[in-house]
C-alpha cells in the first residue's frame, strides 16, 4: 500500500513541476514580448513582433495544454478505456 501511495506522490510532483514551468514560461513570455513591441515600434514600420509573439504563444498553448492535463483527443476518459482494454485482453 506505501508503494502505491509514493507512486501517487512522485505523480503529482511531477504534475507540481509541469505547472510550474508553465507559469514560468507564461511570465517570460508575459515580460518579453512586450519588450520586443517596443524595440518594434521605436525601430521599424514593419511588424515583425507578431512572428516570435504568434510563435511563442503557440508553444505556450501546448505547454499549458500538457500541464494542465487538456487532451481533446486522448483524454482521461480514453486513457481509462484503453486501460481496460489492454487489462482484458491476452497480450499481457
Amino acid at each position: 500500500m506505501e508503494n502505491r501511495d509514493d507512486l501517487r506522490y512522485q505523480k503529482a510532483k511531477e504534475r507540481v513541476e509541469e505547472i510550474k514551468g508553465f507559469y514560468s514560461n507564461l511570465t517570460a513570455y508575459a515580460l518579453v514580448i512586450p519588450l520586443l513591441a517596443y524595440l518594434n515600434y521605436q525601430t521599424t514600420d514593419f511588424p515583425w513582433v507578431i512572428f516570435p509573439a504568434l510563435g511563442w504563444g503557440l508553444g505556450l498553448l501546448f505547454h499549458g495544454i500538457c500541464a494542465f492535463g487538456y487532451n481533446p483527443l486522448f483524454g482521461k476518459s480514453w486513457e481509462q478505456r484503453k486501460i481496460k482494454e489492454l487489462m482484458n485482453s491476452d497480450e499481457f
